[in-house]
């Protein structure tokens, strides 16, 4: 099906409803070794979030006294709202723009989850379909990881955001496998490294620290999927398919960056503190236009949420010059298309796989928990 846009017999689908085609006998012996590896390498980057050996979510954080994320790291603590908050007031705000942040991340791994799931149901190669089951895997544990982790801070999560809720929806039910593995497998797991990065660069909380560092041995992962699509589909599109699927990349994008900046989306979290959302959007807006090279210097730091984004879009062909000026516009991506070597969240997720393998060596599985 051309709408599929995938040149490759490894990414072939069928309609979610034709299960009869998963019972072809032939189809059993047409799998791809593709996926070979990164389905063979789960062992390495085996953790369990109910078990406390990987992570302790007891240990306590003082969230009314100390800052999880440095004040410097939250554009409402900036100008005018700075000033009207005591000290107090401003670690609170500070540590409720965590909770909304974290709550992002967790439903995008339940987007994540659902995504992965709803390619078991679409995708005929039985590596392609074994991998996609074992990204749901993967994906539920990172739920159960970020609930337990906003149970024991916060107590419950904020909302999902507009914007970002309904481009997972998008995505989920989306019957066109471009969609699928350009939003997601490359543009919300891209996404995803960066916050990991950030959060792990940053944060004073060890439990998030630790947390986010054993997502992201899976994540990049996860990550590597859509790659292979990319690598095996983008030098085969026709001119007409490329700008379909460098449309929807930026699409994506712009939705994406709208949910992360964009403070209506963190609206529920001012009225507490006695601040009107459009008062806090104007002060963080005024900050930025008194110091936009600051802005263009902090979005050069190699943790930057959408730099790694955006280069995984660069690396995979999808940029162009017809979309080049969209992302222009928060970065530098001529400094990106420069840079070499892996991007921090990688060599996080590298430390972290290594951590494991040691944790885990000589491990016995006795129903879920390691002796």
């Amino acid at each position: 099906m051309s709408r599929h846009i995938t040149h490759d017999r490894s990414y072939d689908t069928v309609d979610r409803d034709a299960f009869s085609v998963m019972m072809d006998v032939e189809r059993y012996n047409r799998r791809s070794d593709a996926f070979d590896e990164i389905i063979s390498a789960t062992h390495d980057h085996f953790w369990d979030p109910l078990n406390p050996v990987y992570v302790d979510f007891s240990q306590p954080f003082d969230i009314d006294n100390e800052y999880i994320m440095p004040p410097e790291q939250v554009p409402e603590l900036s100008g005018a709202v700075y000033d009207r908050l005591d000290e107090g007031q401003r670690i609170r705000l500070a540590n409720e723009s965590t909770r909304w942040g974290v709550s992002s991340i967790l439903h995008g791994e339940q987007g994540a989850l659902s995504l992965s799931a709803s390619l078991c149901h679409i995708l005929v190669d039985p590596g392609a379909q074994e991998y996609a089951s074992n990204q749901a895997r993967e994906e539920a544990r990172h739920v159960t990881g970020f609930a337990k982790y906003i149970a024991h801070r916060w107590g419950s999560a904020y909302p999902v955001g507009d914007s970002l809720g309904s481009l997972m929806e998008e995505l989920v039910l989306a019957p066109e496998v471009y969609k699928k593995l350009v939003g997601m497998q490359m543009l919300i797991e891209g996404l995803a490294m960066g916050a990991f990065a950030n959060l792990h660069r940053y944060t004073n909380d060890p439990v998030l620290k630790r947390l986010v560092q054993l997502v992201m041995t899976d994540e990049a992962f996860h990550h590597k999927f859509g790659k292979i699509w990319a690598d095996r589909t983008i030098p085969k599109l026709s001119e007409e398919e490329h700008c379909i699927v460098e449309d929807w990349a930026a699409k994506c994008f712009e939705t994406l960056l709208f949910n992360l900046t964009n403070i209506r989306q963190k609206r529920a979290i001012y009225p507490q503190f006695g601040l009107d959302w459009e008062w806090v959007r104007d002060s963080v807006r005024e900050v930025y236009r008194d110091r936009d090279s600051k802005r263009r210097n902090d979005l050069k730091d190699p943790t930057n949420i959408m730099r790694v984004l955006v280069k995984t879009l660069l690396n995979a062909g999808i940029i162009t010059d017809r979309t080049r000026p969209l992302y222009a516009n928060w970065i530098d991506v001529d400094d990106l298309e420069r840079e070499e070597g892996l991007h921090i969240g990688e060599a996080i997720a590298a430390d972290g796989i290594e951590y494991l393998k040691e944790l885990n060596k000589g491990r016995k599985v006795i129903g879920q928990k390691p002796i």
